[in-house]
């Protein structure tokens, strides 16, 4: 059983969906923003980064590492094992999301493999060898939509994440990789907060340097900064991810126009029986059906929908929740 969190209060809740939109945002920008003092910014957010109810990160941009195989897994487990299932693809450091869904019977998990190798041990070797796993299918992500990265769980009003944008890297050309990159792609997986002075150390660099070098990563959409946090933790009771079969000339602005609604938190095209996999974050099981009914109901290319209910989310942006088994 997951451990009950209760719901963080509307300013602490507000400051998180800040944090989710803008993860580097100054606590200057966030109290100006959201128009409390940066004082109480500051007061109230060290002690969720402290205890863990905060994380910051970073996640790779597959598109920009050539060798690198995005993969979604759906498992199947025998019931009584699928903690153990989930909590070793967990402790994995490829894996990014880890996920026990439906009836509990059943896990899905993607993973950023390192090559072609990678990818055959996992699928030739490992998952047959696993006497707990029943079967699975694999879906490779084609294209991951980028608006849903903006998600903020519906906290915030359109004016107020506009205002958080300027904080953020502006869109630019994809930057060319440079030897410093890595270092500090790691040291901001670690910790997405990270300084400048922190980052240039880590790096063997200066801070200027590191700063322009973050700029253009994340600008470029090479490198995509994240804040971690239990959604139930802001009132988020249900989530579910949606499997869709799209019509092959909707995708695109099907994918699009999905990733742009505040319930979405993430939209990628993929290989496989259904070709658009959506992860939503309701309020509750009516918010979830109407999503559905009104939103997916909505669109003309799209043939069929499985909904899938979330029960534990055990490892979300490469960071493995703590209580999660």
């Amino acid at each position: 059983m997951e451990e009950v969190r209760h719901p963080l209060n509307e300013t602490d809740s507000r400051i998180t969906a800040a944090l989710l939109a803008a993860p580097r945002a100054s606590w200057r920008t966030v109290g100006r923003v959201l128009d409390i003092s940066e004082r109480t910014v500051v007061r109230r957010t060290a002690p969720l980064f402290g205890d863990g109810t905060l994380r910051a990160t970073a996640v790779r941009n597959p598109v920009h590492f050539p060798d690198l195989i995005p993969l979604a897994l759906r498992i199947r487990c025998k019931p009584h094992r699928i903690r153990a299932v989930a909590a070793t693809l967990a402790r994995r450091p490829d894996t990014v999301w880890v996920d026990v869904l439906g009836g509990g019977d059943e896990i899905c998990t993607v993973l950023f493999l390192d090559g072609t190798q990678a990818r055959n041990h996992l699928l030739l070797r490992d998952l047959p060898a696993t006497p707990a796993v029943q079967s699975w299918t694999s879906h490779v992500l084609l294209r991951v939509f980028p608006a849903a990265f903006d998600w903020s769980g519906g906290l915030l009003t359109e004016a107020e994440l506009a205002a958080l944008r300027p904080d953020m890297a502006a869109a630019l050309e994809r930057p060319a990789l440079q030897p410093v990159d890595q270092h500090l792609i790691t040291a901001l997986t670690e910790d997405g907060r990270a300084s400048y002075t922190d980052l240039a150390r880590r790096a063997d660099t200066t801070a200027l340097t590191a700063r322009r070098r973050l700029e253009a990563l994340v600008g470029g959409q090479v490198l995509r900064l994240a804040t971690e946090v239990d959604l139930a933790r802001l009132g988020i009771r249900t989530e579910a991810l949606l499997w869709i079969t799209v019509a092959p000339g909707g995708l695109e602005e099907t994918g699009r126009r999905l990733s742009r609604h505040p319930q979405v938190r993430f939209a990628s095209a993929t290989t496989g029986p259904a070709n658009l996999l959506v992860a939503v974050a309701a309020a509750d099981l009516d918010a979830l059906y109407h999503f559905v009914s009104d939103t997916i109901g909505a669109l003309e290319h799209i043939s069929t929908v499985e909904v899938t209910p979330i029960l534990s989310g055990v490892k979300r942006t490469g960071l493995v929740r703590p209580a999660s088994l």
